[in-house]
């Protein structure tokens, strides 16, 4: 099977949000994020829970946890390829709604 490609969602200004907050996490967090994202790029549309998740309207979620803290990243897929729309961490086992939308919003821009 064809490795999945991976993009990153560039606002106006090149800026890459979900590559600026990997970089910004412990090296341990990061470490096991990219151990994620490296096993999603394998698998694709065929990795499941509880990797990942589907949330809403197109919306899914790559998680992993450290301690009691809940890292998520949010995509879409676009043919076979993935596009990383918004990320973020929290103690509570939900997305926050918010995050959706912002990951919504992103999806429509392109």
């Amino acid at each position: 099977m064809p490795r999945t490609k991976i993009f990153f969602y560039k606002d106006k200004d090149g800026i890459e949000p979900c590559k600026d907050w990997l970089s910004s996490l412990s090296k341990k967090t990061r470490a096991k994020g990219y151990e994620r994202i490296r096993l999603w790029a394998e698998m694709g549309n065929e990795l499941r829970r509880p990797y990942v998740d589907y949330l809403a309207d197109g919306i899914y979620e790559l998680r992993w946890r450290i301690g009691n803290i809940n890292y998520r990243i949010l995509y879409y897929f676009r043919g076979e390829d993935i596009v990383i729309l918004s990320h973020g961490f929290t103690k509570e086992k939900k997305v926050p709604k918010k995050e959706i939308a912002l990951a919504l919003d992103r999806k429509k821009k392109g």
